[in-house]
């Protein structure tokens, strides 16, 4: 099949190669729009669309009587839309149980989850799962990619990068976002993608999370407070509280937790897990989740602002770049078997992120829009964390960084602290 020349490379392309080599079929996950299903083909050497109208009743009716026969075609075969016909599920999952090939099938589909309740086995040990998320900065061509997160976990932290990005080109990728589709259109019309996205999880996309109706409005006020809150670890109630002067008295903290995991469903929201370490202190840990969209421009769509509006409330713009540095880290951690975590205690000490790979190693992250002031706090943090962490139990940091929307350098301190602009960032 013919490749796209214009493809820009995905950090999930190795992902997906190193996965079709140890399992039978690979579904690729993620919020719509991300680009799921023209990273499959780059890699795929036969597909079948299931979404083609000029075929789709047919695939559907083979699919029950034949579904052999939709598989066929050179490997990796890639299903696109798969979920149109949950019983290929099943097909695909004994035909890598019986063929001693591996890398037979790529799965891919829209966001909305698939009715399972025809599907007999999970898939465990013959599926591979993939997450795919908006594009980073290093994906998207805004980042120099001169600092390397393997590398910081590698040991080379005496970094010296450089980044070209001012606090406006940075608050328009905020609002821009990763959306594949948006990175070479015009700066105006690209801007215009996250509120057509927004609008069609509102309108559509959340009906047929779970098969429940829901007011696009109150989805819309949903989102709107969701926006708000950015980074913080509010509770449904909160939420409601924000709500409650649009909403009659049927509208409670459970609502908001269906419409939230209805959100989940369709990758719209990616809350993050806290952060556990071995203290020396007898410091209670906060364990909510804290809250955040896949990709910021989903926020800033929902508030209904633009990239001169961040600039002159650097106080949102702080909370929503906060989101961006939480994408990137997360697509640039799932590059090395790793995880992004946020840690808060009972004493109010808090950490951004923690990068946490599946070899105990781990790096301390604060983000900060930049200013030597804000540094100089994140730092700070970054120390009294670190002097609490027992390295008797767990290792020592990798690092400890302050990451920054601004500034021209990425440069270790004198106190080993290192500072790096998110455009110098990469995998």
């Amino acid at each position: 099949m013919t490749k796209i020349e214009t493809y820009k490379p995905r950090i999930a392309d190795k992902l997906l190669t190193r996965k079709l080599q140890g399992k039978g079929a690979v579904l690729i996950e993620g919020a719509k729009w991300c680009g799921k299903t023209t990273t499959a083909e780059q890699q795929s050497n036969s597909v079948l669309y299931m979404s083609d109208p000029s075929t789709r009743t047919q695939n559907i009716k083979l699919s029950a009587i034949n579904p052999k026969l939709l598989l066929r075609g050179e490997t990796p075969r890639l299903i696109d839309e798969w979920q149109v016909a949950p019983k290929l599920w099943d097909a695909v999952r004994f035909e890598a149980d019986h063929n001693p090939s591996l890398g037979l099938f790529i799965l891919t589909g829209s966001s909305v989850p698939p009715d399972m309740s025809e599907v007999i086995h999970s898939g465990t040990g013959r599926f591979g799962w993939l997450r795919m998320r908006p594009m980073s900065l290093w994906e998207s061509g805004d980042s120099t990619g001169d600092v390397s997160l393997a590398g910081l976990f590698d040991g080379d932290i005496d970094i010296a990068g450089f980044a070209n990005l001012d606090l406006e080109r940075v608050s328009f990728l905020t609002c821009r976002g990763g959306w594949p589709l948006s990175v070479d259109m015009e700066d105006d019309i690209a801007l215009d993608q996250a509120f057509d996205y927004v609008t069609a999880v509102e309108k559509r996309d959340i009906q047929q999370a779970d098969g429940v109706e829901r007011d696009p409005g109150r989805v819309h006020r949903l989102l709107r407070s969701y926006a708000r809150h950015q980074g913080s670890q509010v509770s449904n109630s909160a939420i409601k509280e924000d709500l409650k002067e649009n909403e009659g008295e049927d509208f409670n903290a459970e609502t908001v937790a269906e419409y939230i995991k209805a959100l989940k469903k369709i990758f719209v929201i990616e809350d993050m897990e806290a952060w556990n370490p071995n203290l020396r202190s007898k410091t209670a840990i906060r364990s909510s989740d804290t809250r955040y969209f896949t990709d910021p421009s989903i926020a800033t769509a929902a508030l209904g602002i633009g990239p001169s509006d961040l600039i002159a409330d650097l106080e949102t713009f702080g909370l929503i770049f906060e989101t961006l540095c939480m994408r990137d880290l997360r697509v640039y951690a799932e590059a090395l078997n790793g995880n992004v975590y946020h840690y808060r205690d009972k004493s109010g000490l808090e950490c951004d992120a923690v990068v946490h790979l599946r070899d105990g190693r781990y790096g301390l992250i604060e983000i900060k829009l930049g200013g030597d002031d804000s540094i100089d706090h994140g730092a700070k943090t970054l120390q009294t964390l670190a002097e609490k962490i027992d390295t008797t139990k767990m290792k020592s940091p990798s690092f400890l960084m302050v990451l920054t929307a601004v500034g021209d350098y990425a440069y270790r301190r004198e106190d080993g602290i290192l500072v790096v602009p998110i455009g110098s960032l990469r995998d």
